[in-house]
C-alpha cells in the first residue's frame, strides 16, 4: 500500500473533480472510468511506479466514482474562488 500515492490521489481528485459539476452527456460509470485512466496517465507523469499504481488501482476507482456521482448542488463559483484562496495562504487553509 502506497500511502504517499493514495495522498496525491485525493489531491488530484480534489482539484480535477469538483463536486456536482457532471454534465449529462456521459454517465457516471463512462466519466469515472475516463478520469481514472487520466489519473493513472498523470501518476505515471508524477513519478509514481507502475508496481505503485497498479497495486492501488481497486482503491482508487471507487474513489473516482463516489466524485462522479457526487450530486451535491454547488457553487463551482465559489468553489474556484475558495481554491484559489487556499492556493494563496501557505498552510493550504
Amino acid at each position: 500500500m502506497s500511502k504517499r500515492f493514495l495522498r496525491w490521489v485525493e489531491t488530484w481528485i480534489e482539484e480535477n473533480i469538483p463536486p456536482g459539476a457532471n454534465p449529462d452527456i456521459e454517465s457516471h460509470e463512462a466519466r469515472a472510468e475516463r478520469l481514472t485512466e487520466k489519473l493513472f496517465a498523470e501518476a505515471a507523469a508524477a513519478g509514481f511506479t507502475n508496481f505503485e499504481t497498479e497495486e492501488e488501482r481497486e482503491r482508487v476507482s471507487p474513489r473516482v466514482l463516489a466524485a462522479v456521482a457526487d450530486s451535491t448542488d454547488f457553487d463551482v463559483d465559489a468553489y474556484h474562488l475558495k481554491s484559489q484562496l487556499a492556493g494563496e495562504n501557505e498552510d493550504g487553509d
